[in-house]
């Protein structure tokens, strides 16, 4: 009863204008009425169970070390897009992987928002995973066509055959992208933006599975869409992902229920974002009662403040910004749980990489030199904020020169990242403008 109220729910938001809807619930009622995807997904969470109970014997200890996640993106529906949309594409994929490093690290700018509303929310901390989402550039699959070195970005696959989250028959995955996460961009039927299995398996290549006109951010400089995928507003800030791939790392929505004496059995089974029964839509300080995210006035359900800003939530990108330490903390037993069936081979060393070239001066005031240590055939340059917002992008084709000069237009001061691409593979440091 309980899943085809879900099911009913659904169908209602889809008539619903601007508001986000999400397809986990009913793919994944799908794919456990499937008796060998049923013992797949059960087997992988009594894994999740061991690293939780670790994790609560204090077993379990954090480093600093960077988590490094493979990632391959595919966009089944432009096989024959021209090479300059699919150029496009794979900078919109690069741009949606940096709002994604910055929302699971709490390096989004947004996230300062936080500070006029926490004392509503008291116990409740954002969190950051520590995790460097990369596109895969080493040791594509075979069969694929993609060259070593370049992006695991595809076009044309069989991924999503029929389009839609009903698909059955192993659609919703491919076993020649195992070990990746896969992301797959396409147009979703229903008005659903995204949907992905709570708890997704790399081993299985499934899928997080994102409509089209939710994915990624514009684009600058031009060209500012690629056409066929240009995010509409208010799912423009490629926040859609970051709340599809929460369910891939077993987060739940926040809306579970009110009830529940043990959080870390009931409602999202996390114990830092308070309880509630309803999905918060609208990010307008105009709605009755008012969004705290636009506002500062609190929304009360089950006798607790709501945490409408939380990605886990249903609220418009503009005005979701922080993930709970605790959801951090569940997002990393899962990867606990789920890392051997990572393939991480088809990254580069980033050590070998950074130590191709050097950057200076760091800080700078927009002026700096790259000094590659052997020539690089072609190499490209891509300057971004902590919004994700590209601010510099240059391609260098058949260099002859062992350094090159990068000026910035008039950047404001402040902290910068930069992606370094060559054949070896990808690299991204932290750039400081004063």
């Amino acid at each position: 009863m309980k899943l085809k109220l879900l099911f009913l729910l659904l169908v209602f938001q889809v008539g619903l204008a601007q508001q986000r809807t999400c397809g986990s619930e009913v793919f994944m009622q799908t794919m456990m009425d499937n008796p060998v995807e049923k013992a797949i997904y059960l087997e992988q969470q009594n894994k999740f169970e061991v690293e939780l109970q670790k994790m609560e014997s204090n077993s379990l200890k954090s480093t600093n070390a960077v988590i490094r996640i493979p990632v391959a993106v595919h966009f089944p529906t432009a096989g024959a897009a021209t090479e300059t949309v699919k150029t496009c594409l794979r900078r919109l994929a690069q741009k949606q992987i940096d709002i994604l490093n910055a929302d699971y690290n709490g390096t989004n700018v947004d996230i300062s928002n936080w500070a006029s509303v926490s004392s509503n929310y008291p116990g409740t901390n954002t969190g950051s995973l520590n995790v460097q989402f990369v596109i895969a550039t080493l040791n594509h699959p075979a069969g694929t066509g993609l060259a070593e070195g370049s992006v695991a970005v595809t076009f044309g696959t069989d991924f999503l055959t029929a389009g839609t989250p009903n698909c059955t028959n192993g659609c919703n995955d491919d076993t020649t992208w195992n070990g990746y996460i896969n992301l797959v961009v396409t147009n979703i039927s229903g008005g659903i933006l995204g949907y992905s299995p709570l708890g997704g398996n790399p081993g299985t290549g499934k899928t997080v599975v994102i409509d089209n006109n939710a994915f990624g951010a514009a684009l600058s400089p031009t060209p500012t869409t690629c056409t066929g995928f240009s995010p509409g507003a208010p799912y423009n800030k490629g926040r859609t992902l970051t709340h599809e791939l929460g369910h891939y790392f077993n987060l739940s929505h926040t809306f579970q229920a009110c009830d529940g004496a043990n959080c870390l059995t009931s409602g999202d089974r996390v114990c830092d974002t308070p309880p509630t029964n309803q999905p918060r839509y609208d990010c307008n300080a105009a709605d009755s009662p008012p969004d705290p995210a636009v506002s500062g006035q609190a929304v009360t359900t089950c006798g607790f403040t709501q945490l409408t800003m939380n990605y886990m939530d249903y609220v418009q990108d503009a005005c979701m910004y922080m993930f709970t330490a605790g959801q951090s903390a569940r997002m990393l037993n899962w990867y606990n749980a789920i890392s051997p069936l990572l393939t991480t081979n088809t990254l580069a060393n980033e050590e070998f990489l950074e130590n191709q070239f050097s950057l200076y001066p760091n800080p700078n005031k927009g002026s700096f030199t790259i000094e590659f240590k052997e020539l690089a055939n072609s190499f490209s340059v891509e300057v971004y904020d902590l919004t994700g917002k590209t601010i510099y992008e240059n391609n260098f084709e058949q260099s002859s020169n062992l350094t090159q000069l990068i000026n910035l237009d008039n950047p404001t001061s402040g902290v910068y990242f930069i992606n370094i691409k060559s054949d070896k593979g990808i690299v991204t440091k932290k750039l400081i403008i004063q």
